[in-house]
């Protein structure tokens, strides 16, 4: 198994033995490896070095793993990141999803799971689909590469990535209802039996919010009971 040509990941864990053994095992796949022991030091690297990816264990002296997942998507919000939790830790886990990261490992793992884990963000990170630039909709447009939403009256609305691909996902999809299993499955790429399913319905209420949309009767993104969620076309 060999890792991407010049690929660099950035390893945070303050486990030192942990942490060594992460990158011996990095490197030996064929990855460039740096280290973080701490928050501070983690989240400056994480936010100021051309890594390529992010491995990010939760508790951290210092600023925590979540602190550093939240500067990252403010400052580098396409950077893949991938969580390392304890068991037992899943609200951490539905946190730091929700927050945007792109997959996590429950400690122990393998380092094959480990490894296949990265080539598979990798593989998501270089597939995600790029044809859809904008997407029309009743009151503006979504513009998924300046990752925004703008209205027709005036304004605008900044979206993270994670949105910005479930948008993609929902308006590809257009008047079909489509489950939160299929939402974790093909925006997460994740087993939607690892986690919970609010964490989709926490991401469309954000939207919703974001697109203005009326959270006490939804024209936008509508709700199939017992189904999942819908997009509306855009009406002539």
């Amino acid at each position: 198994m060999t890792g991407d040509m010049g690929k660099r990941i950035l390893v945070v864990e303050d486990d030192a033995a942990i942490r060594r053994g992460l990158a011996d095992a990095l490197q030996f796949a064929g990855y460039e490896v740096l280290e973080a022991g701490d928050g501070h030091e983690g989240k400056r690297m994480a936010v100021r070095t051309g890594c390529d990816l992010l491995l990010l264990d939760l508790v951290l002296p210092g600023p925590s793993g979540m602190e550093i997942l939240a500067a990252v998507r403010l400052t580098r919000p396409s950077l893949p990141v991938i969580i390392l939790t304890a068991r037992g830790e899943e609200q951490d886990r539905v946190k730091g999803l929700t927050l945007g990261a792109d997959d996590y490992v429950v400690k122990p793992f393998s380092v094959k799971e480990l490894m296949a884990r990265i080539e598979a963000v990798f593989r998501r990170s270089a597939e995600r689909g790029r044809d859809v630039k904008r997407i029309p909709f009743n009151g503006g447009t979504i513009d998924l590469d300046r990752r925004e939403i703008r209205f027709d009256g005036g304004g605008r609305e900044e979206i993270t990535e994670r949105e910005s691909d479930l948008l993609r996902y929902l308006a590809g999809n257009a008047g079909r209802a489509i489950s939160r299993q299929e939402l974790l499955d093909r925006v997460w790429r994740i087993n939607p039996e690892r986690i919970e399913t609010r964490t989709v319905d926490m991401h469309i209420a954000r939207l919703r919010e974001k697109l203005r949309d009326d959270p006490a009767a939804p024209g936008q993104i509508a709700t199939v009971h017992g189904r999942g969620y819908a997009w509306a076309a855009r009406k002539a």
